[in-house]
């Protein structure tokens, strides 16, 4: 059974760093594609960076470009995610997905799905 177990997430004052954590197991963690993925009150979900399984970084937001950093552990099966430069618009519910096969910035093509880690960016 595959599982994905977000942590790191919590409140910060705009400007500051929070470093997000991805434990996964069930699967091949070296087969798959991984990624970070957002949803604030309201908005539909959206990708924020995704990862393969080399460890190239296949895609970033826009928004998040030069702050924020995806990277893996394959000897953790862990999946992170750095995040520099906080700001309000930041402020949502942090989820790890994985998925079979290539990335995609999409959130409708992973199949697996951690239960959420809140960031909150006060201004």
């Amino acid at each position: 059974q595959v599982q994905l177990v977000e942590s790191g997430g919590g409140s910060v004052q705009a400007g500051g760093s929070l470093r997000l954590s991805c434990a996964a197991s069930g699967y091949t963690f070296s087969t798959n594609c991984m990624g970070w993925f957002r949803q604030a009150p309201g908005k539909e979900r959206e990708g924020v960076a995704t990862i393969d399984t080399d460890g190239r970084v296949t895609y970033y937001a826009d928004s998040v470009k030069g702050r924020f950093t995806i990277s893996q552990d394959n000897a953790k099966r862990t999946l992170y995610l750095q995040m520099n430069d906080l700001k309000p618009e930041d402020t949502a519910m942090y989820y790890c997905a994985a998925r079979n096969g290539y990335c995609f910035s999409g959130h409708e093509f992973y199949n697996y799905w951690g239960q959420g880690t809140q960031v909150t960016v006060s201004s």
